[in-house]
């Protein structure tokens, strides 16, 4: 990932369920460009945010071992426009788990209202689907694991032991 739809995590039940927040800002430059005089985040970054939010939900109980891929949206219903100032709170709760992928569902509010509802799948990529090319590495996990902030307020599945650091990550 380049880019970062979400600022950081704020519950993080492994294998669960997630909520994430984004803060949107006059200063992000997606929001001079998307309507003229009018500043409001293109849904389809909600849209990128949301799928963050499961995405590195649904790889962490995999202690990233497989890639994940928002692989299909299958629902997305907005009910306003997020503006400057507004702070998107993303909750993702996970359906399934199998050996192909997962599906979520999830919604974005700002403050109290309903902003958007959402259905998704996600698939594992395999490494050798692309070749020679690598397309996450270890470090960029965990740089974002870290950066978000998962391993502060992480929680196993039972909402109350905290989740440990992956050894795949202790060596680098």
């Amino acid at each position: 990932m380049r880019w970062y739809w979400i600022d950081r995590y704020t519950e993080f039940v492994r294998g669960t369920r997630a909520t994430a927040v984004k803060c949107v800002s006059l200063a992000e430059e997606h929001m001079h460009d998307h309507f003229n005089h009018y500043p409001i985040m293109p849904h389809s970054l909600v849209v990128e945010g949301v799928a963050q939010t499961g995405g590195l939900l649904v790889s962490e109980f995999n202690e990233c071992r497989e890639k994940v891929v928002l692989a299909k949206l299958t629902k997305a219903v907005f009910y306003c426009e997020p503006r400057p100032g507004d702070v998107l709170t993303y909750r993702v709760q996970v359906q399934y788990l199998n050996a192909n992928g997962a599906s979520i569902t999830a919604t974005s509010h700002i403050g109290d209202k309903l902003h958007a509802e959402f259905d998704m799948m996600f698939a594992y990529l395999r490494d050798n689907d692309f070749g020679d090319k690598e397309l996450f590495t270890m470090q960029d996990y965990k740089h974002l694991f870290f950066n978000f902030h998962v391993y502060d307020i992480g929680t196993e599945a039972d909402g109350v032991t905290p989740i440990s650091v992956p050894d795949c990550f202790k060596n680098i």
